[in-house]
């Protein structure tokens, strides 16, 4: 099992799947390795000795130990995915998790700010320091074309055209997608490009966002920046970086964006994915009907 998994990690990393996602998956499947090793002899797991049973004992002791059912039916879909590598490349000859469920959960709409917070987030940063002219242009960039965090970090020059005003990003998988850079933005990134020289050091490259030090902002230290600044907009609990990126997709369909047109823009696959800023932008569109028509207001 031990060589399955080093050569099955080896394939996510040349499909170019995030580090984090890697991550997960590798942290997923070594916690089943070591859950199993009860079952053989000398704890050395036989990937062929593996029935469905297991599996589904090993959900239960997570479930046992309190972890909730989205993230069994993460672990459930990594099995999956690893036994479907596994009987591909002829690792095992059957498939244990073939018939493997996954726990049904509830989808939780994810956190995205208003307008009217967005707006104060983007004014955060001290245009009067060359840091806080990089960060503005890191959120206005974010806010603007629904970036991820990763996707920010990656960037390069080339990558920005600021006559065409369009950005080519590339997401997960090495998958390429064109988007329109506002107008805001392009200020920003002017703004930033003008005095980008003085981060430049020996160690840097043709990334468009450099450190202190002149080499890359990585993805942590871009979410630690944007972190700091999010806590003076939040006014609960459950935001983060990530939801600069739910803002941008659901202003845009409270605005009448075509979904397909956003899902392009997001990078997502399955247009299902897309479809929870519906039901978001459905959310606000309630709560103003509530407040507005006279049909919905309770009684005095």
């Amino acid at each position: 099992m031990q060589e399955a998994i080093k050569q099955y990690i080896r394939t996510l990393i040349s499909r170019g799947l995030s580090h984090n996602t890697i991550t997960a998956y590798r942290k997923d499947i070594l916690q089943l390795n070591e859950f199993l090793k009860k079952y053989f002899k000398n704890e050395e797991v036989d990937l062929n000795g593996i029935t469905r049973l297991y599996l589904r004992d090993f959900l239960r002791e997570l479930s046992l130990k309190g972890r909730n059912n989205r993230t069994l039916a993460r672990k459930a879909t990594t099995m999956k995915n690893f036994f479907q590598y596994c009987e591909k490349n002829k690792f095992v000859i059957k498939n244990p998790a073939v018939n493997l469920q996954i726990p049904k959960f509830d989808k939780t709409l994810p956190k995205y700010f208003s307008e009217k917070e967005m707006e104060a987030l983007l004014n955060i940063p001290e245009l009067s320091t060359k840091f806080g002219v990089r960060n503005k242009a890191i959120l206005e960039l974010i806010y603007s074309c629904g970036m991820r965090i990763s996707e920010i970090a990656d960037c390069r020059m080339n990558q920005i055209d600021l006559n065409t005003k369009i950005i080519r990003i590339i997401g997960k998988g090495n998958k390429e997608r064109l988007v329109p850079i506002g107008r805001m933005a392009i200020k920003a990134i002017k703004s930033y490009m003008r005095i980008r020289n003085q981060f430049v050091s020996k160690d840097s490259d043709d990334t468009l966002f450099l450190s202190k030090s002149g080499k890359s902002l990585s993805a942590d230290e871009i979410r630690e920046i944007l972190e700091r600044y999010i806590m003076l907009v939040a006014k609960t609990k459950g935001y983060s970086p990530h939801s600069i990126r739910h803002s941008f997709a659901t202003h845009l369909i409270s605005h009448g964006a075509d979904l397909r047109a956003v899902q392009e823009m997001l990078g997502h696959s399955n247009l299902s994915t897309t479809e929870i800023y519906t039901h978001l932008s459905l959310k606000d569109l309630k709560k103003v009907y509530n407040q507005a028509h006279p049909r919905s207001k309770k009684e005095d």
